[in-house]
């Protein structure tokens, strides 16, 4: 009886740790010495191991592994995830993360890998990570793997690429694997072909891989015997005579000098009967008398003399100073500094491309902006300063659309002709209020549409605030479109440039097409005699003022998606559509078309010339364009008719 009560002791004691056993477990039991106790000596066989496990629950371990998240119980040996609570661990299983009860902190180890183990775990993990079925743990891995590549994973990498059904991430792959091979292959071959593959790259990664391969040490006295010399460092050219003898006191070695500290000393020590080297010491007064002094106590041999001229000359050329490569392969480091020559080109032609990108962009912002002034202007030669005000009018209706309506994809749909309709209303309202009252009268018009644009500023301030609100673009509209990593284009961006080109498209068909255009364009040339001939100057005038402010309503939407949308909003933009109007030609689509581009890829480039002054691009901007008109005063497409006078 004594015997079956001790068994079925013995039984209950054995269910728990049998309960926490399976696959996982079981496999790490067979290693569990050198998993307590791990040393980089012994752990490698037991990582292979694990690697080749293929169990599903081995990743997790090593990933808390390597963060010290794994406990083994004294009691049976049995590995835990533990996360520490006061004196007591809370244990989960290592087959699937249940719970599995609690362990004192006196009964249970807790496992600290060193650095070394640490490093590599991390690498037998990206091992795992390389083949995980998850594309973006694969992405994941190779991200870390491109910010610290070493060369015990060039192995694993190529054996993932073979299995690799992912297009994209199998490219990621291979570019990284030429990556590694250039800076730690062996293989002179492969170095030189990844080298190659790198000449046709512009990413930042080949950039740096080149770059690596061309690092340089500088040495003194001359070259070792054997080693891969990049330049002999001349003075004068690559460096100044100071920097020179910087590079020189590095190495400990030192011209001989006299300072003015020594030879002051050397002339006080001198001093005899108020005289020094027979000069009375009142007369060294100035550098010159006390050098001379000096240099009479060197004669007499009471100083030390003084090196001849162009002594630090000949140091420097005793002592050539060389810039050696650290990689000892002459072919390797010639076949880098060609491909950095070739990726460093087509670097530049990315970014002519990606500033042309740039300029196109801003281009067709100005071109919504300013075609809607372009046509009242060139109807009606109405100097309208409230025109940036139909943009802030339109920005603020997307914003009241999105407060409404929160699906941000809806909201844009609605709020695009919306922003039309309430610009185009209110540009209606000015016109009948107060523009056709002071026709041909510039100078007052320019002064009242002036006040009436401080004023909806002050309006729409007391609505919505001083701070800015947002006006949010949909997902499908977030990021960018991506060549490579010098050329890519906001999505919003690409958006505005084909609402612009659609707006080209509606516009010259109205003019060109439809009754309307014929009575624009019949009353932008000669309003008397289109009067003449039954057109009524006066309603083509409110329509096109109302197209030119409803156009800039939805120029408003538009800009309002990457801009900060505010009451002042409008004014940033006003004297951008002026000079695109003026330069383009008053009241052409096409001058305006051509006026945008001008001035977008004027003001591209001089920011990218001086990037750290934007004030003074504007300013070299608006002195170009006042050189410009100087020689074509009428624009680019100049009108006929009464502005042809």
């Amino acid at each position: 009886m004594t015997l079956l009560r001790a068994l079925l002791l013995g039984l209950c004691l054995a269910l728990p740790a049998q309960a926490q056993e399976g696959a996982v477990q079981t496999l790490l039991q067979s290693h569990a010495d050198d998993i307590a106790k791990p040393s980089r000596r012994t752990i490698q066989p037991v990582l292979d191991d694990l690697a080749a496990s293929g169990l599903p629950g081995i990743l997790p371990f090593l990933e808390a592994w390597a963060d010290k998240g794994i406990v083994q119980r004294d009691a049976d040996g049995l590995f835990f995830y533990g996360d520490r609570n006061g004196d007591a661990y809370a244990l989960r299983s290592v087959e699937d993360g249940t719970d599995a009860g609690t362990a004192g902190r006196r009964e249970a180890s807790e496992l600290k890998p060193n650095a070394g183990v640490r490093k590599l775990i991390a690498t037998t993990l990206v091992t795992f990570q390389l083949n995980d079925p998850d594309p973006d743990r694969r992405r994941a891995a190779l991200d870390a793997l491109s910010r610290n590549p070493t060369p015990d994973l060039l192995a694993p990498l190529r054996a993932s690429i073979e299995t690799e059904e992912n297009r994209a991430l199998r490219n990621r792959k291979e570019a990284l694997d030429r990556l590694i091979s250039i800076r730690f292959g062996t293989d002179p071959a492969i170095r030189l072909a990844a080298i190659d593959w790198m000449s046709d790259q512009v990413s930042l990664e080949a950039r740096a891989a080149l770059n690596a391969v061309l690092t340089t040490e500088t040495v003194v006295g001359g070259a070792p015997e054997g080693a891969n010399v990049a330049r002999r460092l001349e003075t004068g050219e690559d460096f100044t005579e100071a920097q020179a003898l910087a590079v020189l006191a590095r190495a400990e070695i030192v011209p001989d000098r006299v300072g003015r500290g020594d030879r002051d000393a050397a002339l006080i020590a001198a001093i005899a009967d108020g005289e020094i080297a027979g000069r009375p010491v009142a007369t060294l007064d100035t550098e010159a008398a006390r050098w001379a002094a000096y240099d009479a106590l060197a004669r007499a041999g009471d100083a030390p003399p003084r090196p001849p001229e162009g002594a630090v000359a000949e140091l420097i050329a005793a002592n050539p100073i060389t810039e050696i490569y650290d990689e000892p392969d002459p072919a390797i480091t010639d076949a880098a500094r060609a491909a950095l020559a070739e990726v460093d080109a087509r670097v530049a032609r990315a970014q002519v491309a990606d500033l042309g990108l740039d300029a196109l962009s801003l281009a067709s912002i100005y071109f919504l902006a300013a075609i809607g002034l372009a046509i009242t202007f060139g109807v009606m030669g109405v100097i309208n300063m409230a025109h940036g005000e139909f943009i802030m009018i339109g920005a603020y209706t997307g914003y009241v659309v999105q407060r409404v309506v929160p699906d941000y994809t809806a909201s844009l749909v609605i709020a695009l002709p919306l922003a039309f309709a309430v610009a185009a209303a209110a540009g209606v309202v000015l016109e009948r209020l107060v523009i056709r009252h002071l026709a041909h009268r510039p100078l007052e018009t320019l002064l009242a549409t002036f006040g009436i644009s401080v004023a909806l500023q002050q309006i729409f301030k007391n609505i919505f605030g001083t701070q800015a609100v947002p006006l949010t673009s949909p997902d499908w509209l977030a990021g960018a479109w991506t060549l490579n990593d010098v050329v890519g284009i906001s999505y919003i961006r690409i958006a505005i440039f084909i609402l612009a080109a659609l707006f080209l498209a509606l516009l010259v068909w109205i003019l060109r097409r439809t009754r309307l255009g014929l009575e624009v364009r019949a009353v932008t040339q000669n309003p008397g005699m289109a009067a003449s001939l039954g057109i009524d100057p006066d309603r083509v005038g409110m329509v096109t003022f109302a197209l030119g402010s409803g156009i800039a309503g939805i120029a408003g939407v538009a800009i309002g998606l990457f801009a900060q949308v505010t009451s002042e909003m409008g004014a940033g933009y006003i004297v951008q559509s002026f000079m695109t109007v003026v330069v383009g030609g008053v009241g052409s689509v096409f001058g305006t078309l051509a006026g945008a581009g001008l001035i977008g890829g004027l003001q591209k480039g001089i920011e990218w010339l001086n990037p750290s002054n934007t004030l003074a691009a504007q300013t070299y901007m608006i002195l170009f364009i006042i050189l410009f008109i100087q020689f074509r005063p009428r624009g680019i497409v100049a009108q006929k008719g009464r502005f042809a006078q």
